[in-house]
C-alpha cells in the first residue's frame, strides 16, 4: 500500500495528461526525511531529457531541520531513474508532438522507495480550461439535483 506525499493539482488544470510513467528519484538522505514529513512542493516543476537522463527541475524539497550541514539546495535538479528504453520512448514522443513532462504525484511505494509519477502532457488552451470548468459545474449541479430528489 503506497503512501501519498503530494499531488500536483495545477498539472491537471493547465495540462491534458495523456500518459503517466512511474520513476524513482535520486535523493540525499535529508531529502528523504523531508519527504516523509511531506515537505515538498511540485508547483511549476517540470522534467527534461538531457544526455540520455531525465532531470527534474523546480521541485522544492524543504531542508530537514535536524540535518544541519548535510542539507542540500532545496530546488536543485534531481535525476530521475528510468530504463534506457523508457527514456528513448519519452524522447521520441516529446520530439514528435511537442509534449511536456510534468510531475503529477509523489509517493512512497510498498517497499518504502520514493517514487514520482511523471505525466506526458500537452498544454491546455484557455478555452479548454473554461470548457472543463463548465463541465465540472454542470456535473456538480446534476449531482445536487439527484441528491435533493432522493430526500
Amino acid at each position: 500500500m503506497s503512501t501519498m506525499i503530494a499531488t500536483n493539482r495545477k498539472a491537471y488544470r493547465d495540462y491534458t495528461v495523456l500518459e503517466t510513467i512511474e520513476c524513482g528519484m535520486e535523493l540525499r538522505g535529508s531529502e528523504v526525511k523531508s519527504l516523509r514529513d511531506k515537505r515538498i512542493n511540485l508547483n511549476d516543476s517540470f522534467a527534461r531529457i538531457e544526455k540520455n537522463e531525465v532531470m527534474l527541475y523546480n521541485t522544492h524539497i524543504s531542508p530537514y531541520e535536524q540535518a544541519s550541514y548535510l542539507n542540500v539546495e532545496p530546488t536543485r535538479p534531481r535525476r530521475l531513474l528510468l530504463h534506457k528504453h523508457q527514456i528513448a520512448k519519452l524522447a521520441m514522443q516529446m520530439a514528435q508532438r511537442g509534449f511536456t513532462l510534468v510531475p503529477v504525484k509523489v509517493y512512497f511505494n510498498d517497499r518504502g522507495f520514493a517514487k514520482i509519477e511523471l505525466g506526458l502532457c500537452k498544454g491546455k488552451k484557455l478555452y479548454d480550461r473554461r470548457a472543463d470548468m463548465k463541465r465540472r459545474e454542470t456535473d456538480l449541479e446534476m449531482r445536487r439535483a439527484v441528491k435533493s430528489r432522493r430526500k
